[in-house]
């Protein structure tokens, strides 16, 4: 190394991580504007992603691994504590390296990962740094195991540059045969250094701090010194044998940042505890934990260490030196442990989690100062929490109605209302450090303005409620008890807490030894259980003395959880002076034997959207013994809800496996019987959300057994992993779902797959097809959520030794032809590697397209009729579901139900939307009582007003869908062409202001409706022939017969005295896609006249009022599909102006030109602005002429100032009043607020009954009461 290529530790360090030449950096800082503590990191790993500490970074890190990239993390002792639940679920099969600065001198956080199993290295000087840096990326890269390396880079010194010549390796990383064993790389480590002094040595110093130097020199001579260099794996023997014989004490020595640590549990002494019988063995009598923090007379505190530990009772509490003046304040949780005068000293070690992990914002509730008042029981606490939480909400509803300025006679006023907005904002929503920190800076801040500004009655009103500051700031709410509270649930206020749903958590202790089980003939109750049988709980079964890490991932998630947390915590003794040895032994007899199991249950994982499941078995010897577990007294099989939804992989018992196993063998073995034993087996298991992974899988299914294969198609849920080595040739289709996860139907087998490590696949042959959008994220540090789950497959397969028949294939969104594009190179490739390419297979037949279903459908009719008659299914075929939107009918199922009935084994709960044709957005009050009436009796309740000024009723079940169609055309309102590829509903300007104008655009808008309404007769025949047993009036067949307008019903008579339907605009095959007309009235656009398929601005002759006639605005349109670049956005263009009376034959020519040059091919690409674009303007012009036999004249004209609705009343200029009223989100309905629907059906009943007025729909999704006289507006108003 050369004078110029000096480095400095934390940038020799940065060098160790560039080891491998596939690798990622990260580091982490309090803010973007600081600095690593790793100074010159950044000049060395010039690539390295910065993270800010308080926004989870080992969140962000854990989703970036790779078994492929070595990952180098560096940090802080505090950043890593907090992340621990991160930690605890990493892969054990890695390249990872988390280095920690421990720059508070906290080295009580290494303990802390003492469970994880992975190894720790500790370096208190340059050399040792650098040798565990060499070590640690070496251990990582050959055995494939995430390694920490803790130093404290201000003792050892940052900004030295190490002069001697460092050989940085080139590391290759490992593979599954490649790898070594974890023991084996460890081996030749050096665990402990021992530091002897001149005489026979009696008293042996264990240090855990960063004085390795200091007190070595300072040594009394019968004294010696162990260094700890590898805390994991902790080898125990190896300490024993540095150790000489003549010791008989064991001072331990831990560095931490804060004084109030000294009265804690600590982990560290578990490791000397766990081995107790050997010390014992060695005459080791005393084993003696201080704990300090900064000291500078080193010889003192040898001296005062050695002098506690020969006394005859030592202080275990012993803490020397200064707090770390770099370490937060925690004035608040001092006097916790006074707090819960009934639970005994032991259970401090709880304590501890809640005190590291929330520090000031850590509330124990039941910590009274009344002597009289008892603080064990919850009742107490839980009724302190609820007096906060209703003086909470007093304070959000008083911010609530505090919005405006002036109501604050101060110059401060906007700012009060704007930090007043930011903190309701934060309510009732779970929060991260980041946003508890911001939310709390924020109601101190207010609370501080409004203490200044007490000029104004609502500022009085706001102190009045809240007195302090405390009552802005957000807090962890803990309630902690005893398992006294495990006998009577009711009594206890355990089921009160639970009933809630309120956000607060019980840290409930239990202490019942092991052995005492059978002596309480009083059982006490499963808490664990009875909660998450609520399923609305997070519930989780820890024990300090048997995983320190699981619990401290349980307190951290369930201070996350936006609800009740039950922490159900073990801690047996037999009286309060038990020694933490015997703690440890009761506690592991109580985990190893299943009767404390150690388990998370968090319900936010049991969301579809997410591959977590909601219960989390956590005790290893559990695992190997879980059928036993589920069967013994209180079942964990007993997690039900109302109606049962388990998560998968708990439903899927072993009786569920023998079922599934018996149905798939019986289905085989028919199989067999039909197809013969002529071809090798092919199975293809698929994931899909959308269906086109299924519909690819079966398609490829198909094809297989057309080449000879004896194929069958299943979900990925259908597969038994168990049978999956035996299946020979199998092939994984898998789409893409949320962030980069396995559809719905793939997660559990998924879940399975990578936590089976004992599965051997090398007997199978496998093929991966994904299909995924590479422009889905759009952030370049999202992008390795492109096919993430057939990419993960694909490894993970071939991790169990699985053979790949060909590479990987990845089908992407945003090829030209979509995923087929890589799809059509794929499967070409698969014949080949199973032999079958050149078979001789017959063609097969197209996919059937909207285009052939129109064709066969005899003019809209299908097998509606039958399918409305089939009571064997609520839904109808695909076929049919096409065609019936036609028919202003779309199905739909209960999103919130469907993967409980999946489970179930039921189809989807399909319903119906039935929509109404309304031209020119105008209904009678007739009209709108029978359709308040349809949506209560046949659909939900609601009625919904559309962005096209129309009604729709949703809910309609299959049974009641012919009765509600009836229903609203026996107030002749229909609802053909409502929907499908026709015209649709033609949608004018509410114009409220001018009846003159409105009327004649209101015409307009029904006669070009009339005209381009399908000429078909099954609308007639399906819904309206005939009379039926649900009519509400025996009339309403007459009512259908006589109508003048509205669904034809009779057909044409043509040569030969034939009765036939004929479309003479439309054709056979209608449009090939949906077509809208809007008009407009400048100055108001309120229809969004130049985003639709055919847009009319109407020029008003503004002396006459009179329409002269209209701008005629083509491919229009807004809609596009998400990174799909072949989709747009356009703007309407204007061919020209039209007289009125010429208006429909150019109308109808725009429609003759794109149902004859539209595209049909693509439906993506079949709206009429891409016909536009695709022919020309002045080409698709020109045609249109040339049908009209006319040419356009040159456009008038016009000017839009606005595109909103005026809300209240308002005069038009012949006398008649209009109000508008908002409807939010156009839903009418009744709420406890607001009974909206029921307000607007006696508006009807008035107008009905004094035959005044009517109703306007307008394009915002509003409703506007019309034509009302003044004698009428008071009772209207009433």
């Amino acid at each position: 190394m050369t004078a110029s290529d000096l480095l400095t530790l934390p940038q020799l360090l940065a060098q160790y991580s560039s080891s491998a030449p596939q690798n990622k950096v990260f580091y982490t800082t309090s803010t973007k504007n600081s600095h690593s503590s790793f100074k010159g990191l950044e000049s060395v790993a010039t690539d390295a992603t910065h993270l800010l500490n308080n926004q989870d970074p080992l969140n962000t890190i854990k989703d970036q691994l790779s078994k492929d990239i070595l990952t180098t993390v560096f940090t802080d002792e505090t950043t890593l504590v907090k992340s621990i639940h991160h930690l605890y679920s990493l892969p054990n099969k890695l390249p990872l390296v988390i280095t920690v600065d421990l720059n508070l001198q906290d080295y009580s956080a290494i303990p802390a990962l003492k469970d994880l199993s992975f190894p720790i290295l500790i370096s208190s000087d340059l050399q040792t740094a650098i040798s565990n840096a060499d070590s640690s990326y070496k251990i990582a890269t050959s055995s494939l195991t995430p390694v920490f390396h803790f130093l404290n880079l201000e003792k050892i010194g940052t900004s030295t540059a190490i002069e001697q010549d460092i050989d940085f390796p080139t590391l290759e990383i490992a593979n599954e045969e490649t790898k070594v064993a974890l023991s084996e790389a460890t081996d030749s480590l050096t665990n402990f250094e021992l530091v002897k002094g001149k005489e026979s040595i009696t008293t042996v110093i264990v240090n855990l701090s960063p004085y390795d130097a200091e007190f070595s020199s300072v040594l009394p001579s019968n004294v010696g010194l162990i260094k700890i260099r590898v805390y994991r794996p902790w080898n125990f023997s190896k300490f024993l044998e540095i150790l000489p014989s003549s010791v008989t004490k064991i001072a331990v020595l831990q560095g931490v940042s804060k004084k109030s640590q000294s009265n804690e549990f600590q982990p560290f002494l578990l490791d000397f505890f766990g081995n107790f019988n050997e010390l014992v063995s060695r005459n080791i009598e005393q084993v003696v934990l201080t704990n300090i923090g900064n000291v500078n007379d080193y010889g003192n505190v040898i001296n005062t260490v050695i002098s506690n530990i020969n006394k005859k009772e030592p202080d275990n509490n012993l803490f020397l030196g200064e707090s770390n003046e770099k370490a937060e304040e925690q004035a608040e949780v001092t006097q916790l442990i006074s707090s819960v005068k009934k639970v005994v000293n032991l259970e401090d070690a709880y304590i501890k989690v809640l005190k590291q992990l929330f520090s000031s914002n850590l509330q124990i509730l039941n910590q009274f100062s009344s002597e009289t008042i008892e603080p064990s029981n919850p009742e107490f606490g839980f009724g302190r929490f609820l007096k906060q939480e209703a003086q909470r909400e007093e304070l959000i509803s008083l911010a609530k109605t505090s919005l405006d300025p002036s109501l604050y006679l101060s110059e401060d006023a906007n700012k009060i209302v704007q930090l007043l907005s930011k903190w309701l904002s934060f309510n009732g929503r779970d929060l991260d450090e980041a946003q508890l920190q911001e939310a709390n800076a924020t109601g101190l801040e207010i609370f501080q303005l409004l203490q200044s500004n007490q000029d104004s009655s609502t500022v009085l009103k706001f102190l009045k409620i809240a007195p302090t500051s405390d009552s802005f700031i957000f807090k962890s709410s803990w309630l902690i008890g005893s398992d006294a509270w495990s006998y009577d649930l009711g009594h206890s206020g355990i089921q009160q807490v639970l009933s809630s749903r309120k956000n607060i958590n019980v840290l409930l202790i239990d202490s019942e030894p092991y052995d005492h089980r059978k002596q309480n003939q009083d059982r006490k109750k499963d808490v664990g259980l009875y909660a998450m049988n609520y399923y609305s709980a997070y519930v989780a079964s820890v024990a300090v003395y048997a995983s320190y890490t699981q619990l401290l991932t349980a307190i951290i998630e369930a201070s996350k959880y936006n609800g009740p947390s039950i922490v159900l915590a073990y801690l047996p003794y037999n009286s309060e002076n038990d020694t933490p040895l015997e703690v440890l032994k009761e506690t592991k007899n109580a985990v190893e034997s299943g009767y404390w199991p150690l388990y998370r249950f968090n319900p936010v994982y049991d969301d579809p959207s997410t591959d977590k499941e909601a219960f989390s078995l956590d005790s290893s010897v559990i695992r190997k013994q879980l059928q036993d577990f589920l069967d013994r007294e209180n079942k964990l099989t007993l997690l039900t809800r109302k109606d049962p939804s388990l998560s998968r992989n708990l439903k899927q018992s072993a009786g569920d496996a023998l079922t599934r196993k018996q149905e798939k063998r019986s289905k085989a073995a028919f199989d067999q019987l039909l197809e013969g034993l002529s071809g090798p087996p092919l199975h293809v298991y698929y994931a899909s959300d959308g269906g086109n992974a299924a519909n690819l899988a079966k398609r490829l299914a198909a094809r297989a057994s057309a080449r000879g294969l004896k194929a069958t198609v299943l979900s990925m849920d259908d597969i038994i992993l168990e049978e999956l080595p035996g299946e020979e040739n199998v092939v994984f289709i898998t789409s893409t779902a949320g962030q980069g996860e396995f559809p719905q139907d793939g997660k559990s087998f998924w879940e399975a797959l990578k936590n089976d490590t004992d599965l051997d696949l090398a007997s199978l042959n496998v093929a991966v097809f994904g299909l995924g959008d590479s422009e889905y994220w759009p952030r370049k540090e999202d992008k390795h959520y492109f096919n993430k789950p057939s990419q993960d497959l694909f490894k993970r397969l071939e991790l169990l030794s699985a053979k790949a028949l060909i590479p990987l294939g990845l089908g992407d969104d945003q090829d030209a032809d979509g995923f087929q594009t890589a799809y059509s190179e794929w499967e070409p490739k698969l014949w080949e590697a199973l032999g079958v390419s050149g078979a001789a297979v017959d063609d097969e037949p197209k996919p059937v397209t909207n285009e052939d279903i129109k064709r066969e459908s005899n003019f809209l009719r299908g097998t509606i009729s039958e399918n409305l008659k089939d009571t064997s299914s609520g839904g109808v075929t695909h076929a049919n579901e096409q065609l019936m939107k036609f028919h202003g009918i779309y199905t739909q199922d209960d999103r919130d139900i469907r993967e409980i009935r999946k489970s179930q084994g039921l189809e989807p709960y399909y319903m119906f939307m039935a929509r109404a044709r309304l031209p020119g957005g105008k209904t009678t009050p007739q009209q709108w009582l029978a359709l308040d009436h349809l949506s209560d009796t046949s659909g939900n309740g609601t009625l919904k007003l559309t962005t096209r000024a129309t009604f729709q009723i949703h809910g309609v079940l299959k049974k009641n869908l012919k009765h509600t169609l009836r229903g609203m055309n026996a107030v002749l309102m229909d609802t053909l062409a409502a929907a499908g590829d026709v015209n649709r509903n033609v949608m004018v300007s509410a114009l409220p202001t001018n009846a003159k104008v409105h009327q004649q655009i209101a015409d307009m808008g029904k006669l070009i409706s009339d005209h381009f309404l399908p000429k078909t007769t099954a609308y007639h025949e399906v819904w309206l022939e005939g009379p039926e047993e649900q009519d509400d009036d025996p009339s309403w067949p007459s009512i259908f017969e006589n109508r003048k307008d509205g669904p034809r019903k009779k057909k044409t008579l043509v040569s030969g005295n034939a009765l036939v339907d004929i479309e003479p605009i439309y054709g056979p095959t209608y449009l090939p896609r949906k077509f809208k007309f809007n008009i407009a009235v400048p100055p108001y656009n309120d229809v969004d006249v130049l985003s639709i398929d055919v847009g009319l601005v109407a020029i008003v002759n503004p002396e006459t009022q009179i329409v002269e006639g209209y701008n005629v605005f083509v491919g229009g349109g807004m809609g596009t599909t998400h990174n799909n670049k072949k989709t747009y956005p356009r703007l309407g263009s204007c061919l020209g102006f039209v007289k009125t009376e010429d208006i429909i034959p150019p109308l109808e020519g725009i429609v003759i030109v794109q149902r004859d040059h539209g595209d049909r091919k693509d439906r993506k690409h079949a709206r009429l602005k891409y016909t536009v674009d695709d022919m020309g303007v002045e080409g698709f012009k020109q045609k249109v002429e040339e049908y009209w036999g006319k040419k356009f004249e040159p456009e008038r004209p016009f000017e839009f100032k606005s595109n909103i609705d005026y809300f209240g009343w308002i005069k038009d200029e012949t006398g008649l009043n209009h109000f508008t009223a908002f409807i939010e989100n156009g839903r009418v309905e009744d709420t406890p607020d607001l009974p909206q629907k029921t307000g607007i059906r006696k508006v009807a009943e008035y107008m009905l009954k004094t035959n005044s007025g009517h109703f306007r729909l307008t394009g915002n999704q509003h409703l506007v009461i019309s034509n009302i006289t003044d004698e009428h507006v008071a009772g209207i108003k009433l």
